[in-house]
């Protein structure tokens, strides 16, 4: 307690920058993740990518990241064991704050698309595990992680087969594939607002106090896929055949449309994504800025504050400015080539994956998701149209992340623990 009423503030600030630089990794790594697609599908500009993500990341955070904040903040290590001594989950939580960070920061000069919540639980396990105690760790909750870690992305593989399968059979393989493309978008614009509207309805906005019935959700989910349609038909309507650009690509006019459709994925998209992975950044944060405002007191339940929710938002649109386009051209152009039909079903079905495990309060890895996504849309063309080498480098990245982020953090922990006692 003594250490808190004394550096209170100083250890605030620490975590205040070193969560603001963790949600620049997010912005630099896992932001490129979500935006990836749409940007490599030529359906978004750099500019346009990084204004959707700007509005919608803030949105998914703030109405349906509490359930995942509240995993990050106290369900990977058992809080009551630093009631007696709180410095010590406060030293945690900053050390895995820098771990994370540095070591996105370095994934994202690669250009690697490496997990950020691999790498936030790495160190928080890290530094509980070896800096205080085994017993520290729930081990059953972190078990059930690395479980969806594997889960999410082959959910999102398949669902993004079946899509893109649906779309070869309806549109692509027919005499007519521009009519049937403006006969059929409309329905997958209506499933990609009902799906994204109706999880978030269901499941996620009773921390803001909104709670629906199921029935109710349904209605306001209907209005929303309707609403949608509406906006997509009118930008589409818009769109004629090119005879021309046909004659070098015989599908150049479909995608055109998808183009369209790709924009409402990639609303929903950034909306997943801030749902899920915003909470790497501001749970240590809020657990630490709860400790510290409590005077040393270990609580169970604490409010976000909002300054909290801007930082991270702020945090993550500057990363994705300074250095999303490595890892933007990675996930959209090295994996498998991306068209804005591909690109679509890759996006709804990773979307729709982050938000349903969003609502469970599953902090999933947006990265595996939506990798497992792209690759399921590639082998929907067949194994040839995959880059074997791309993937394995990818993977290789997603095993060193768990040990990168642990390693750090456990430095970093006995750093501090050495600075202020």
């Amino acid at each position: 307690m003594e250490i808190i009423s004394q550096n209170g503030m100083i250890l605030l600030w620490l975590t205040i920058a070193f969560g603001f630089f963790m949600a620049w990794g997010v912005g630099a790594n896992d932001v490129a993740n979500a935006m990836g697609t749409s940007v490599g599908a030529g359906a978004l500009t750099i500019k346009q990518a990084v204004i959707v993500a700007a509005i919608f990341e803030f949105a998914g955070a703030y109405l349906a990241g509490g359930q995942v904040t509240s995993t990050i903040r106290k369900g990977i290590i058992d809080p009551i064991i630093f009631t007696d001594s709180p410095e010590l989950l406060v030293y945690g939580m900053i050390s895995a704050l820098l771990a994370a960070a540095i070591w996105l920061m370095v994934a994202s000069l690669k250009g690697w698309p490496v997990s950020t919540t691999h790498s936030i639980v790495g160190s928080i396990v890290g530094f509980a595990a070896v800096g205080i105690s085994v017993d520290a760790v729930s081990w059953g909750s972190v078990g059930t992680i690395v479980l969806s870690w594997v889960t999410s992305p082959l959910c999102a593989g398949i669902l993004s087969f079946i899509l893109f399968r649906s779309v070869q059979i309806l549109i692509l393989d027919t005499d007519e594939p521009f009519a049937r493309a403006k006969k059929y978008i409309p329905y997958y614009m209506f499933l990609v607002g009902f799906v994204m509207s109706m999880v978030t309805f269901v499941k996620g906005l009773s921390h803001v106090g909104l709670d629906l019935s199921f029935m109710e959700s349904a209605f306001y989910s209907i209005g929303v896929g309707l609403i949608i349609v509406v906006i997509g038909v009118t930008l589409q309507s818009k769109i004629t055949i090119d005879e021309n650009a046909d004659k070098d690509f015989h599908y150049a006019s479909v995608e055109k449309v998808f183009a369209v459709l790709m924009i409402f994925t990639a609303c929903g998209m950034a909306f997943a994504h801030g749902s899920n992975d915003v909470a790497n950044a501001i749970g240590p944060l809020a657990a630490v800025n709860s400790v510290i405002a409590s005077g040393g007191q270990i609580s169970s339940q604490a409010a976000i504050p909002v300054w909290i929710l801007f930082l991270g938002g702020a945090g993550i649109t500057t990363g994705l400015i300074m250095y999303g386009h490595k890892v933007i051209a990675t996930i959209g152009k090295s994996i498998t080539h991306l068209t804005p039909s591909r690109g679509f079903a890759a996006e709804l079905a990773a979307g729709t994956t982050v938000v349903m495990a969003s609502a469970t309060g599953m902090p999933i890895s947006t990265t595996h998701t939506l990798v497992g996504a792209v690759l399921g849309v590639g082998f929907a063309k067949g194994i040839a149209a995959i880059n074997m080498r791309v993937v394995r480098t990818i993977f290789i990245s997603w095993v060193i992340t768990l040990p990168a982020g642990a390693i750090l953090a456990i430095l970093f922990f006995h750093i501090l623990k050495a600075i202020f006692g």
